[in-house]
């Protein structure tokens, strides 16, 4: 006889599985409007009173069942949604708000629906280059399914927290703090492509706690303080370098123009030996970083 096997659900990317491989799934709870129903009970507690003098008996348990229905009515504020369980089972969520009334014999567990930011602590990892960095979010979210929330974790709030600081760390070692190739993204030049990375991956771990990532965006990054300095005298060469290949562009193109000119207005013939020299002094005039003393010559070109 063949013995059926349990095979556990796998986890999917990017989270944890929940319970049993069954995650639990919100749907609306019974709930009456609660002014009807308390002046259904005010009716009831009136013939109560009434009959206590001629059926006391009768009267007395019309009063304990009017006692114990008074237990059934709960207030829904707003922004929040009430879940209810009846001897250990999911029964349902109320979302309107206002007084409503129910099984008295009903737990109810108020849940907060309300947006949050949650702003993580500076966290020093490696990035994609192994260059330890600070780094530090903001996250803005909400709690969309509350079964969810409530019985598929245990505390959903620090389950964001924990998420949030693992999915940054994942986050900070994919890309370098700055990249020198212009084809490849970084986190500091790249915040707008970062923050939809961050917030996709953060989409995919809190899904199963019944969570919505309203906006995830980097609040501080920095290299770490012991090679802080280095690395900002790496971005100041690479800041030299590139101001001196523009001066360098800039005075080739002045050069050909100024070469152009004499040419076409044939002010001056010049062989190639002089136009070697006059370029060799322009480009020496135009990317010099000092002022250049010029040489008057009175005599001859040649």
């Amino acid at each position: 006889m063949n013995e059926l096997q349990h095979v556990p659900t796998p986890a999917p990317q990017g989270g944890v599985s929940p319970r049993s491989g069954i995650a639990s799934v919100e749907r609306p709870a019974f709930g009456l409007p609660g002014v009807p129903m308390f002046l259904l009970l005010l009716v009831g507690a009136g013939a109560a009173v009434v009959l206590l003098g001629r059926f006391p008996v009768p009267a007395l348990v019309l009063g304990a069942a009017l006692l114990f229905a008074l237990a059934g009515f709960f207030i829904v504020q707003p922004n929040q949604a009430m879940n209810l369980t009846l001897f250990g089972r999911y029964v349902g969520t109320e979302r309107r708000n206002g007084l409503y009334w129910t099984n008295p014999l009903t737990v109810r567990k108020s849940v907060s629906l309300r947006i949050r930011n949650f702003n993580s602590e500076r966290l020093k990892v490696n990035d994609a280059g192994g260059s330890p960095i600070e780094i530090a979010a903001v996250i803005v979210w909400r709690v969309v399914d509350t079964a969810r929330a409530t019985f598929d974790v245990e505390d959903y709030a620090e389950f964001v927290a924990i998420q949030a600081e693992t999915a940054l760390r994942h986050l900070a070692s994919q890309y370098p703090y700055d990249a020198y190739e212009d084809d490849r993204m970084s986190l500091r030049a790249h915040a707008d492509e970062v923050a939809e990375a961050l917030g996709g991956e953060l989409a995919a771990r809190l899904r199963h706690a019944g969570v919505e990532v309203l906006e995830a965006r980097l609040s501080h990054l920095a290299y770490s303080p012991e090679i802080a300095g280095a690395m900002l005298q790496r971005q100041q060469a690479g800041a030299v370098i590139a101001a001196r290949a523009q001066i360098v562009q800039g005075a080739v193109g002045m050069v050909e123009m100024a070469l152009r000119q004499l040419s076409e207005q044939d002010i001056v013939t010049l062989d190639e030996e002089r136009k070697a020299q006059m370029v060799s002094n322009l480009l020496v005039v135009l990317t010099s970083e000092r002022g250049t003393q010029p040489v008057v010559n009175a005599g001859s070109l040649y």
